[in-house]
């Protein structure tokens, strides 16, 4: 994904800059997917710069996403029930989609990202092959559809390959066998998922294309031996591919846990050398004082996805210890209960307050932070999300005339932003360079919401 040669300028009435803060008046200039300079103040405007009004921040980056997700939106809500019966409904739609209506699906699921924001999603992806577990002709077609669904929306993905290998952990530690549609999301064993995620044809730095990175999941212990831990882990280390793992986000999941191997899920993962920089934990939810800090010292991003676990009733994690163990957060829309990183972002912020009835846990700056430069770092793209020279030209300006976030004062822009605005408030989206959003449009899906209307009822239909 480039944006070109072309030279490009824009004018931000306001913009929040790497070590500045937000800065009035700031010249951003590009050369084809690049920033080229960033100006506060500047006094010198070249002809044809486009002007920004508003709040203009980095692309901000969704480090956890299931597209398929998004087919389940709204129609699990009625009745009650726990995560396990969530699942079932979710492996209902997982059993009907095919190449052709994940493509459909997940061009409208990212194109609705990008109108909220969002640059680049990191794709934690285990809908591998057929029915029964039948390898398509192209055993990666389930893969390359997903990629050009981000080309079709205009994002970046990170396509977090997942191994998937068993259906699960018993209360009492016994490994359970795949079972109907997880037969679709398992290899053989972690040497043949291995094999599979080499024929995508990355290159020595996991690229796979313009705007396309290469890296691993581990779906959890729960799915994944203990005994093939470290072939996944050990696959992510020649090409310093990210490497992700949802952890802790049931407490039943601990317990099964502690019963088969008597340690903790991150216990577990950290005996197999599966825990370091590279590596994102996904919700985190249930960990004991011993599992921050091995986390911390292993220097693990977090990802919390709170909208996410709040739907899911998985509860509310230590965002504030991990940050200060040494875990920097990130932030992601998981099941696509809604898109909306702001509300990602002080969700945590809120959890924290909930739990603790004290507020101020963290700045607005902190959280901008998980949903722009730790975000990308995260997903293997560290020259992007800061606006400043030499990084990817990717921006998204915030409305501060909506009706939430009207009123806002230079001197509190972000803070209003981060607390209070929607996605809907996103007027312009830049990305490598290039208008992807524009006046609140998207300029390659012509109508989001029609593209998702008849994506999700195909699929359910």
């Amino acid at each position: 994904m480039s944006g070109g040669s072309a030279s490009r300028a824009w004018l931000a009435e306001l913009a929040w800059l790497p070590g500045l803060g937000v800065r009035p008046g700031v010249l951003i200039e590009a050369g084809g997917d690049r920033f080229t300079a960033v100006s506060p103040e500047a006094d010198r405007i070249p002809p044809g710069t486009r002007r920004l009004a508003g709040l203009t921040l980095p692309g901000l980056a969704n480090a956890h996403s299931h597209a398929f997700h998004r087919a389940l939106r709204g129609i699990t809500e009625a009745g009650r029930g726990t995560f396990w019966t969530w699942r079932e409904r979710m492996y209902e739609v997982a059993a009907r989609l095919d190449p052709d209506s994940y493509l459909d699906l997940a061009t409208a699921a990212y194109a609705e990202m990008a109108l909220a924001g969002i640059s680049c999603v990191g794709e934690f992806h285990y809908l591998h092959h057929g029915p029964g577990g039948e390898p398509y002709a192209d055993p990666n077609q389930m893969s390359r559809v997903l990629i050009e669904a981000a080309v079709r929306a205009g994002i970046r993905i990170s396509l977090l390959d997942t191994c998937y290998l068993a259906g699960g952990l018993s209360p009492d530690g016994e490994q359970q066998p795949l079972r109907g549609v997880q037969l679709r999301f398992g290899d053989a064993d972690a040497a043949a998922w291995a094999q599979r995620v080499d024929a995508l044809g990355a290159d020595s730095r996991g690229v796979l294309g313009p705007g396309a990175r290469l890296g691993a999941a581990i779906h959890s212990v729960r799915a994944v031996p203990a005994s093939q831990l470290h072939a996944v882990a050990a696959w992510s280390h020649p090409c310093g591919a990210p490497l992700h793992v949802h952890l802790s986000e049931q407490v039943a999941e601990n317990r099964a846990c502690l019963a088969a191997y008597r340690r903790t899920p991150a216990g577990v993962l950290y005996e197999a050398g599966a825990l370091g920089p590279r590596t994102t934990v996904v919700h985190a939810t249930h960990l004991g004082a011993g599992d921050i800090r091995l986390l911390g010292e292993s220097q693990c991003y977090a990802c919390f996805c709170p909208t996410t676990e709040a739907d899911l009733a998985d509860g509310i994690g230590p965002a504030r210890a991990l940050l200060s163990a040494g875990c920097p957060l990130t932030v992601g829309s998981d099941s696509q209960a809604i898109v909306d990183l702001f509300e990602e972002a002080r969700r945590v912020e809120w959890g924290e307050r909930l739990m603790t009835q004290q507020r101020g846990h963290f700045r607005a700056a902190e959280l901008a932070r998980a949903a722009t430069l730790d975000g990308h770092a995260s997903l293997g793209w560290p020259e992007a999300g800061e606006i400043v020279a030499g990084a990817l030209a990717d921006l998204v300006t915030v409305s501060l005339d909506s009706p939430r976030t009207a009123g806002a004062a230079a001197g509190s822009a972000l803070e209003s932003v981060i607390f209070a605005a929607a996605a809907a408030d996103v007027r312009e989206v830049v990305v490598s360079g290039r208008d992807i959003v524009r006046d609140g449009q998207h300029l390659l899906v012509d109508d989001v919401p029609g593209a998702l209307t008849r994506a999700v009822r195909a699929v359910l239909s």
